[in-house]
């Protein structure tokens, strides 16, 4: 139990203070960028009070935009006031998904930025079945999460056979296929097939109601069922990494693909497996998100999941618990912006702001552990995409 909490403390140590150092320079940045505080230069005093009371404000504004909000528990119920809460898991839902799709494939020693575009072609499968088809929503909801898991399988597996069989680098590869992803997307939609009856903006007809992802606190809050399976993907991913067989030949080849071929692992299926698998998690967000959120496919249904998942997995730093905890800390920050905007007038790509300045810092342990003196640890390794092992 003990090693397992020294484990937990290493993964999450260092994302942590990055976490409060950005904060902090953030707060900084809001602040001083605010007319209302330049304008006390002169008076040093008024100056540092209300340079103070931005940033209390602009913290409070992130947390009742993303945690819970006292104002729409007023004349209300008290779990009312958990709404942005629920945005927040709704939001952070795929990005669990998508997230763990570039960590997976990180421990096995690739850069998987093709998660754009899986999560698009998971999205296509989930609501081509989720409108064409009348079921039972047994039946309906995971023939679904199926089509989406296999369309972006298969689509991440191709990036595994070319890298495999002919050694195409799969960054360039993924990044190819964002694009492909991205404009099949947009011509699919002009089709008869997806075009939405009686409309010309590129939209599909709604998913049926038997094909939605319920939800299981009721209409108020926004929360549905893709929480659960993102989290129990989670548990299948962390399984799949620790305590399989396939799972020890991933870690094996991403820590030394040379040693691991010596000892008679196959590179080529590893590759493949690899790709075939993070394509899979990646698409089975796009599925929940189609499923539970949007319930209708449109032009902009990847929104930028694909590559916030890539964020995701820096900040986690590959692991699992990592990458969850991530995915709802930008998933909060994503909902905070709005309320960031209409309560301090903070414009919402200081919240970006934010999240550039976390990945900058995760990126540079170095400069973290000086400025909050953390002692280095003798095994511990450089923070590089393939030296992660969590």
């Amino acid at each position: 139990m003990l090693r397992q909490l020294k484990k937990i403390k290493n993964v999450t140590q260092l994302p942590f203070l990055a976490f409060i150092f950005a904060f902090l320079i953030g707060g900084i940045i809001i602040a001083l960028t605010d007319s209302e505080v330049m304008s006390n230069l002169n008076s040093p005093r008024k100056f540092l009070t209300s340079f103070l009371a931005k940033i209390g404000n602009s913290f409070l504004a992130i947390f009742q935009g993303s945690i819970y909000d006292v104002n729409l528990a007023r004349g209300e119920s008290f779990f009312k006031g958990f709404y942005p809460l629920s945005d927040t898991v709704v939001n952070a839902t795929p990005l669990i998904l998508a997230g763990l799709a570039v960590s997976l494939a990180f421990k096995s020693g690739l850069f998987n930025i093709g998660a754009q575009g899986q999560f698009i072609f998971g999205a296509i499968g989930a609501s081509y079945i989720g409108f064409n088809f009348e079921f039972p929503s047994l039946i309906h909801i995971p023939l679904a999460l199926t089509a989406g898991i296999i369309c972006a399988g298969i689509y991440g597996g191709f990036v595994g056979f070319l890298k495999a069989k002919t050694g195409a680098h799969e960054v360039i590869v993924t990044i190819m296929l964002n694009y492909i992803a991205a404009f099949f997307l947009l011509w699919l939609l002009k089709t008869e097939t997806f075009l939405r009856p009686g409309n010309i903006n590129p939209i599909a007809p709604e998913v049926k109601e038997s094909a939605q992802l319920p939800l299981f606190l009721g209409e108020d809050l926004r929360i549905h069922a893709g929480i659960f399976i993102a989290l129990i993907t989670a548990i299948f991913v962390w399984w799949l990494l620790n305590k399989s067989t396939l799972g020890f030949k991933f870690r094996a080849v991403g820590a030394n693909a040379n040693a691991a071929k010596t000892a008679g692992i196959s590179t080529s299926f590893v590759t493949f497996s690899t790709m075939f698998i993070c394509g899979a998690l990646a698409g089975l967000g796009g599925a929940v998100h189609v499923l539970g959120t949007n319930h209708a496919l449109g032009a902009d249904i990847g929104g930028s999941y694909g590559f916030d998942a890539i964020t995701v997995a820096l900040l986690g730093r590959a692991s699992v618990l990592g990458t969850v905890l991530a995915a709802f800390l930008f998933g909060a920050l994503q909902t905070s912006g709005l309320n960031l905007l209409s309560v301090t007038g903070t414009p919402f790509e200081i919240v970006q702001v934010i999240q550039a300045l976390i990945v900058l810092f995760i990126a540079t342990p170095a400069l973290i552990k000086f400025i909050f003196r953390v002692k280095s640890e003798t095994a511990e390794k450089t923070i590089t995409a393939k030296g992660w092992n969590g």
